[in-house]
């Protein structure tokens, strides 16, 4: 059975909206694009493609703009997009479900939370050495940040000026591919994820330690009169 997902987003606007076929293409540059596209290992820098097309760059791109628009109106299940500074195929977000059933039972070498905790805090952090992404972590991230510069999310780019010139890290052309984006400044605000100041202070109400209450003084017992069996003397 399929998993739930909804169906194809092609609609009437979308249908509407498509650009009416550019007849300044030809049938075999628009070809061309997509066979180079299909075949790339990462996104197609529009310059390379004006090069092997022997077209000026703004055409290519007005080229895969209509590619891109034509391929939404006919509700396809993949899309043309720009990301990293280039265009590549990739899956339609409406079939993410698919997807993602594909991924978890097609595939088993998964990032860590570990590794994605890390891998977000270079992301937004960049430039950064080892020890100050530890220091954020509270942990030790050698081995973490090991295994995101062998899949090719993170690299060197730098060292610290400071003592001990430590080696700063940032992110790579890979992992703005991998998540859809053309740069760094597409990723979403970190205050998104801020909570509320009511849930903050619900937060630090359920972790305060609760102060230790001050021993009452044990008074020193008096005896009512008359409670040792003698009458007051009053």
């Amino acid at each position: 059975m399929p998993p739930s997902s909804p169906r194809s987003t092609c609609t009437r606007a979308d249908v509407e909206a498509a650009p009416p076929p550019d007849a300044t293409f030809t049938p075999e540059q628009r070809r061309a694009v997509e066979a180079i596209a299909m075949v790339a290992d990462q996104p197609v820098d529009p310059h390379l493609l004006a090069q092997l097309l022997e077209l000026a760059p703004a055409r290519v791109e007005r080229l895969c703009e209509v590619l891109a628009a034509e391929y939404r109106a006919e509700g396809r299940g993949f899309q043309l997009v720009r990301v990293a500074g280039g265009y590549r195929f990739q899956s339609h977000p409406d079939q993410a479900a698919y997807v993602e059933r594909f991924v978890l039972e097609g595939q088993s070498a998964r990032l860590s939370a570990a590794a994605l905790e890390t891998l977000a805090i270079v992301a937004y952090k960049q430039p950064i050495s080892r020890a100050q992404v530890g220091a954020i972590r509270g942990v030790d991230v050698e081995g973490v940040m090991r295994t995101l510069q062998q899949r090719g999310y993170v690299e060197p780019v730098g060292r610290d000026p400071g003592p001990g010139q430590a080696v700063l890290y940032g992110t790579t052309t890979l992992f703005l591919e991998r998540l859809g984006l053309d740069s760094l400044a597409d990723l979403p605000p970190l205050g998104e994820f801020v909570p509320g100041a009511d849930v903050v202070e619900a937060l630090e109400h359920g972790l305060r330690v609760p102060e230790p209450t001050e021993p009452v003084p044990v008074a020193e017992h008096e005896p009512e009169p008359g409670a040792d069996g003698l009458d007051d003397p009053a």
